[in-house]
């Protein structure tokens, strides 16, 4: 049995979670063009007839800007402890710059096995690809670097096949039936909060978390929450229409994950200055 765990490294919206989906055949993160959909540590978990994959999504670097970003670069530094390989991430569709080059110098200086990934190369043109293979070849002294499309899946399979070639034996470290390490309710909220990333734009999305109170056998219940009035009302939208709007879309996740049909309640109330405030954000789990 081959199993171990991969850290899934690169600077925001090179379209981590989205590959992470990919890999587990699951989804098992919300995406999103917002930067930084991602706020906490994912494992998502892939398994084969003798090998188990635990992928980390991790939050993407970043200069912290307040309490929430400076607690999602933490949680990216200390997950590069007691991995096995690190697959580094980068965008096929943009410039290969300093925030790539940064990530790689730590990422190479871990001292284990670096894979990476060139990801979003569906519909552009091979000499494209090809230039940003040997830009992206310069980054370290990697073990594989593979062209994908997370989306259309193409190179996936490949690229499953050498990050789990370089694990080591070991035990299964979850059940063969999970896919991912987060909680029912923590899936039903990062769903929600997917949908309003969705359809908010500017500002909205970042003030945007969401919490769920509860999980009945008819209703689930969750508050979505922001720091201004103004916010809120953006969330709730002309007579109700946004906040219903988030709901439509997300019910027939949400009711897929708790297993039967549910009226879904969302309820928006504002919590002044929340991603600066350590306290709220160590309430809320992230």
């Amino acid at each position: 049995m081959r199993s171990g765990f991969v850290a899934v490294a690169g600077r925001p919206n090179v379209g981590k979670s989205t590959l992470v989906n990919a890999l587990c055949g699951d989804k098992v993160a919300i995406t999103s063009n917002v930067p930084n959909t991602t706020r906490r540590r994912i494992f998502g978990v892939a398994n084969g007839p003798d090998w188990q994959l635990v992928l980390a999504d991790l939050p993407g670097f970043q200069r912290p800007m307040d309490a929430l970003t400076e607690r999602m670069q933490h949680t990216v530094d200390s997950s590069f402890e007691d991995l096995d390989v690190v697959l580094l991430v980068l965008s096929a569709r943009d410039r290969i710059g300093a925030g790539d080059r940064y990530v790689a110098r730590r990422v190479f200086g871990l001292g284990i096995p670096v894979i990476i990934a060139l990801n979003k190369i569906d519909n552009l043109k091979l000499g494209h690809v090809a230039s940003q293979m040997k830009t992206a070849a310069t980054l370290g002294d990697f073990h594989a670097l593979h062209p994908v499309s997370a989306v259309t899946k193409d190179g996936v399979d490949e690229l499953r096949g050498d990050l789990v070639h370089l694990l080591p034996e070991g035990p299964m470290y979850f059940p063969v039936d999970q896919t991912t390490d987060l909680t029912i309710e923590n899936r039903v909220a990062e769903v929600i909060r997917e949908k309003a990333l969705h359809l908010t734009r500017d500002e909205v999305p970042h003030a945007i978390t969401v919490v769920v109170e509860e999980i009945g056998d008819k209703v689930v219940q969750a508050f979505l929450l922001v720091e201004t009035e103004s916010q809120k009302g953006i969330l709730v939208g002309k007579k109700g229409a946004m906040v219903r709007e988030i709901g439509q879309r997300a019910r027939p996740e949400v009711e897929h994950l708790v297993g039967h049909p549910v009226f879904l309640e969302l309820i928006v109330r504002v919590r002044s200055k929340w991603r600066r405030d350590a306290k709220m954000i160590e309430r809320l789990g992230m």
